[in-house]
């Protein structure tokens, strides 16, 4: 069966896009456009999941949600192909960041998107949210400063999950060169041909 990804522009699924291209999968694409004032996704996603988020993807009979939860099962299914490392630091280091990425980085960046359509109701908020963001992006900093890959020597899904927290930094929470590690990263990451292939598959994205 064709692996269906329901795809919303700008959005998170577009790291499922590129985790197939890398597997050489074959799949197709279900594009859904944000509301230009609102920016959420269409009821229309409803009618695929009660919740309306993407990604959704269908494989093998099952319909996904939740990016790691998607990066997790397509990595085995291709016998863990990106999956972790065999060393043991290695393979913590890639089920951390695998699950950092949503569960401790992307919060501020949302708590930050919301402060920016508050307004001037929203300054107060914003140094304290910048200088827990900042706290992140400064240990990612040194992470990054002592290998190539969150995970270690190799490219991992652990990789491809910290894309879109880093690549919205770079948008909106004040991720420039003064850290170079992860700039770096991000440079060789938008490098690859899959990663090229998958924003060709999902049309326009903000971030890349």
């Amino acid at each position: 069966m064709t692996i269906i990804v329901h795809h919303l522009n700008n959005s998170r699924s577009q790291r499922i896009l590129w985790m197939l291209e890398e597997l050489g999968e074959a799949y197709e694409v279900r594009r859904y456009e944000r509301d230009a004032k609102t920016m959420r996704a269409p009821s229309s996603l409803r009618a695929i999941h009660p919740l309306g988020r993407s990604p959704v993807v269908e494989v093998d009979g099952h319909r996904l949600i939740e990016t790691g939860a998607i990066m997790d099962y397509l990595v085995g299914r291709a016998a863990n192909r990106f999956g972790p490392p065999a060393d043991a630091d290695g393979a913590i280091r890639y089920r951390q960041f695998l699950h950092y990425a949503e569960g401790s980085l992307m919060p501020p960046l949302l708590a930050l998107l919301i402060i920016g359509k508050l307004g001037l109701l929203g300054r107060p908020a914003r140094p304290t949210v910048q200088g827990m963001l900042d706290d992140h992006l400064d240990w990612i900093e040194s992470e990054l400063a002592s290998r190539p890959y969150f995970a270690g020597d190799a490219f991992t899904a652990a990789d491809m999950m910290m894309s879109f927290p880093l690549e919205a930094a770079c948008s909106r929470g004040g991720l420039n060169d003064s850290r170079p590690h992860i700039l770096r990263w991000l440079s060789e990451m938008h490098a690859r041909s899959a990663y090229q292939a998958a924003l060709q598959a999902g049309g326009p994205y903000a971030y890349a």
